[in-house]
């Protein structure tokens, strides 16, 4: 099947993402579908698509997780297409296999490089004769803790005992011997809990990392390019918050040669479409693959604002079978791009999530300003569901200037209803580890408190209540004193 102009894509998600597949397909001429839980029924996504279907109450297991269903309303509808943008089901290979062997489109890479990627262990192994840079450690999966003491004393403390099958769920890091066995049970548990699949495996802890992830795109004859870095390091509990490309500590030759092991990722396992290579960098800017994220990836805006291109109308053309329209050598870097995923998370709670109605919700614009989202004021922000309510993303001809105009954009962001990540945005963008670029994965342990973030929100008030009180002033001496 070959997509057309009036030909309808499913897009099986939720929220910005949906709403962000819908205007690239829109542009191209290509009808869209919702899918909405009861939860969603209001939301932006939903009025936007040329169609959208109700497909089941608020949790997502009983809704947005539901593959065979989203498939069966797909069918009805005579879609051509189901693009699974990022979460829920986008890196689920049997989800993949279903909509291939239904006739439809999966626009995404084919089953098998998701399954492939989607297990530490088998990734690693595929890559192995490739000669990708490793961080040391073992390439099976353990889970019996005596063995585990064993492998751990051998690879030298510290260790990071690693989930197989998934990201910052079931990763324990370990100082010293006496710890090995608790934190083992524990990351099995975890991992069991949030995968169903207990597997880990053990390497060595790279202490000051950075995260390199190199964004690659793959068509279905043999053409595979990278389209450079991006910088990851700024995360709580593992996860992002702050990414930005490019990256301000790759040298021209190690972003060659990161892009280049990138592509050999790509090939190890066949793949197709938009995927993402992350890779750890040390404090002596040595690299090692850590895994490979088979979809569209929350970030791949700063990507767009550096190369020009559309990352959605580049996978629906790689799945509809074109090939890419340009080469490595094509490629440029201009400017410098910026994201802050702005989360309803109280930062000054350890930020636990912030559920509530948003009250006001005014995001900013301009030339140097791109804001992805998929809620508006008066909205309701769900539990069920992951707590991002947009990503804030700036644009500049150098780093500093994407930086300054991330500052004004957060000044000028209104939100009331719910407590969210921008006040700590502001926090990381005006701290000098950040704006030297001498920071790693560990900025938020070293630098942030909330007793300091509770500091900066004081100072900011004290400043906006004198901005106020001296306008306030001015505007007597106006008018008491006109002819002055």
């Amino acid at each position: 099947m070959n997509l057309n102009p009036n030909d309808d894509i499913l897009i099986a998600n939720r929220g910005e993402i949906a709403l962000r597949v819908m205007k690239t397909a829109r542009n191209m001429g290509i009808k869209t579908v919702a899918v909405y839980s009861e939860a969603d029924r209001n939301a932006p996504h939903v009025r936007f698509a040329d169609e959208a279907v109700l497909i089941g109450p608020p949790p997502s297991n009983e809704s947005y997780l539901r593959g065979e269903h989203i498939i069966e309303v797909a069918l009805k509808l005579n879609v051509d297409a189901i693009h699974p943008g990022y979460g829920f089901l986008s890196e689920n290979a049997e989800f993949a296999e279903k909509v291939e062997d239904s006739g439809m489109i999966f626009i995404g890479p084919k089953s098998h490089a998701i399954r492939i990627m989607g297990s530490k262990l088998a990734a690693k192994d595929a890559v192995k004769g490739y000669g990708i840079p490793m961080v040391p450690g073992i390439d099976e999966a353990v889970t019996d803790v005596e063995k585990a003491s064993e492998i751990a004393k051998e690879i030298g403390f510290p260790i990071l005992i690693k989930a197989s099958a998934g990201g910052g769920k079931g990763m324990r890091i370990v100082e010293n011997p006496s710890e090995v066995k608790e934190q083992m049970k524990r990351a099995i548990s975890e991992a069991e809990n949030a995968f169903g699949d207990g597997s880990v495996f053990i390497e060595k802890y790279v202490k000051s990392p950075r995260h390199i992830e190199i964004q690659v795109l793959a068509d279905t004859h043999g053409n595979i390019v990278h389209l450079f870095e991006r910088e990851c390091s700024i995360q709580r509990r593992h996860q992002k918050v702050v990414e930005e490309a490019p990256s301000s500590v790759l040298t021209p030759k190690l972003r060659t040669e990161m892009g280049e092991a990138a592509v050999k990722v790509a090939k190890a396992c066949d793949y197709v479409g938009t995927g993402t290579v992350e890779f750890l960098l040390d404090e002596n800017l040595n690299f090692y693959f850590l895994e490979m994220n088979t979809r569209l990836q929350v970030e791949h805006p700063v990507t767009e604002l550096i190369t020009g291109i559309d990352l959605v109308e580049q996978q629906i053309l790689v799945a509809n079978g074109e090939r890419l329209s340009f080469k490595q050598e094509d490629l440029k870097i201009k400017g410098h791009a910026m994201e802050l995923r702005i989360y309803a998370e109280d930062s000054l709670n350890n930020f636990m999530p912030s559920v509530g109605t948003l009250d006001v919700y005014r995001p900013p614009s301009g030339a140097h300003i791109r804001v992805d989202d998929g809620y508006e004021e008066g909205m309701e922000v769900p539990i069920q569901y992951d707590p991002m309510l947009s990503k804030l993303i700036t644009f500049g001809k150098t780093r500093n200037e994407a930086i300054q105009y991330m500052l004004d954009a957060i000044s000028l962001f209104e939100v009331e209803g719910v407590s969210t990540t921008l006040p700590f945005g502001r926090f990381v963008f005006e701290h000098e580890a950040f704006r030297s670029g001498n920071f790693n994965t560990h900025f938020v342990k070293m630098y942030y408190s909330e007793e300091k973030m509770e500091a900066l929100l004081r100072a900011e008030a004290e400043i906006a209540a004198k901005i106020a009180l001296q306008a306030y002033f001015n505007d007597l001496k106006l008018v008491r004193l006109p002819n002055q």
